[in-house]
């Protein structure tokens, strides 16, 4: 009986097609891609195997017959442009990285510190102002966001977070600012750039996403005391533990082969009820069966024990969302 060949996932399907035309033309590709991209294919391109030749003729044909689909007007396109992007990195990474494109904006020294450790970040930009800092932090992707500012003094995370829920564009000015603070590592090039979107309420519910639980209470509650519109904007855009209940049932089967049991059993020692429903309808009778033995059997758990484990899967979800395994809203619209 033939051995049946493994669905790739599109991660790997890139994998699989950048070692299929040679290192010069890979490495130019991987040149454009961002440092999370860069690791989640590098990562799949050394580990994937068993690739059967008739899955690696297959790719090469999709990706042929999706180039070839397009006039030399249509790359050069926005429309097409935009849904490439959409395509590749999701809805809002999309439509803030076709701004800068569009706008003109290359940013080097920004683009420098994408690629440095969150603490090496921190110590460059700790003694800037805090909208500067806002500025960095709103650039970064939102779990690096989230490393740098854990990194940075206590009395400073809250009024970033602030700014960065606050930030309605970025002036030419405030660019300026950025290319003294990190000197060569910037174009200089900053004249005739427009406003640059990035930052406000989603960017800081992002960011926020990623923080350590402790960190992330106590930086909510002093922002609910300064300003407790902004606080419930910003708790409105977070996706928490809660929110699983949102994603389809599919999705939740998808995501359970990744998480350990141990984990699961952690986080739901103290979830709601409707996410024990939502995890249990989504597994075998026996396996539901025996997790709700093993929560019986569980006993008393430490709030910061099941807050981690919750962390841990809410870090799951977006991995595989950010991969396009899953959706993490069961209503998404689509056009």
């Amino acid at each position: 009986m033939a051995k049946k060949e493994k669905k790739l996932n599109g991660i790997e399907r890139s994998a699989v097609l950048l070692l299929s035309i040679g290192e010069d033309d890979a490495g130019e590709i991987m040149r454009h891609m961002s440092p999370k991209e860069v690791q989640a294919v590098g990562e799949a391109m050394a580990t994937i195997g068993g690739v059967s030749k008739e899955q690696v003729a297959e790719i090469l044909d999709d990706f042929s017959d999706s180039i070839g689909e397009h006039t030399s007007l249509g790359v050069g396109s926005e429309d097409y442009l935009r849904t490439v992007l959409t395509n590749a990195l999701g809805g809002d990474k999309a439509e803030a990285l076709l701004d800068r494109i569009l706008m003109g904006r290359n940013s080097k020294g920004l683009d420098a510190l994408k690629w440095m450790e969150p603490r090496a970040v921190a110590d460059i930009i700790r003694l800037e102002h805090p909208q500067i800092i806002a500025i960095v932090l709103s650039y970064l992707e939102p779990d690096r966001a989230a490393d740098v500012l854990s990194a940075l003094p206590e009395n400073m995370r809250v009024d970033v977070v602030m700014r960065i829920a606050s930030l309605d564009g970025i002036q030419p000015s405030a660019i300026n600012e950025l290319d003294d603070m990190l000197e060569q590592q910037f174009s200089g090039n900053s004249d005739n750039i427009k406003t640059s979107s990035v930052g406000g309420l989603k960017t800081a519910a992002n960011v926020m996403n990623y923080l350590e639980p402790g960190v992330e209470n106590e930086i909510m509650e002093i922002v609910k005391e300064a300003d407790m519109e902004m606080a419930e904007s910003i708790q409105d855009l977070m996706f928490v533990f809660d929110n699983l209940v949102d994603i389809d049932d599919r999705g939740i089967q998808v995501m359970l082969r990744e998480i350990q049991s141990d984990i699961l059993i952690t986080a739901l020692k103290g979830a709601d009820s409707g996410v024990k429903d939502k995890i249990l309808k989504n597994m075998s009778k026996r396996a539901a069966e025996m997790l709700e033995d093993d929560l019986e059997a569980k006993g008393p758990v430490k709030l910061s024990e099941v807050e981690n484990a919750q962390k841990e899967i809410l870090a799951i979800a977006r991995r595989m969302a950010d991969a396009g395994e899953i959706n993490l809203k069961s209503n998404d619209e689509y056009v």
